[in-house]
């Protein structure tokens, strides 16, 4: 399998669908030792899976991981993601995306945040609308 690039864009998020594909996939990522990365068809959904073991030399900063948590929370929140999904310390799992480009879209901005890049996680998941400022009211 070919090196991830760090961090890994949505095209070459590899599909893990599959016990050899995602055997393949760990086993190059172990190989690499970079964070694990990968999305997987479920049907007409998909699962995003990421995992720090591959990369032992490698820490996930708290700021990092707290970003991380309240993204996942805020998937949940929306309905995005199942309920059951997991968000660390060390291994992810988002379940029941709706499409593999949004898998993907997902996994690469969680990629990028592990290695210490917030922004494309913002993008992904912005702030819910709840949790942001509202909208000014105008005058009558």
């Amino acid at each position: 399998m070919e090196p991830l690039p760090i961090p890994c864009p949505a095209d070459r998020i590899p599909d893990a669908t599959g016990l050899d594909a995602f055997e393949a996939a760990c086993k190059a990522a172990k190989e690499q030792r970079v964070v694990f990365i990968a999305v997987e068809g479920q049907g007409l959904l998909w699962t995003v899976k990421a995992d720090a073991l591959t990369a032992p030399q490698h820490t996930i900063d708290a700021t990092v991981l707290d970003a991380v948590r309240e993204a996942v929370a805020l998937l949940i929140r929306s309905r995005e993601i199942r309920p059951d999904s997991s968000a660390g310390p060390v291994d992810f799992v988002l379940h029941d995306v709706d499409s593999e480009p949004r898998a993907r879209e997902l996994a690469a901005a969680l990629h990028a945040a592990f290695y210490g890049d917030l922004e494309p996680l913002t993008r992904a998941v912005p702030p819910h609308p709840d949790d942001a400022p509202g909208p000014r009211q105008r005058d009558q």
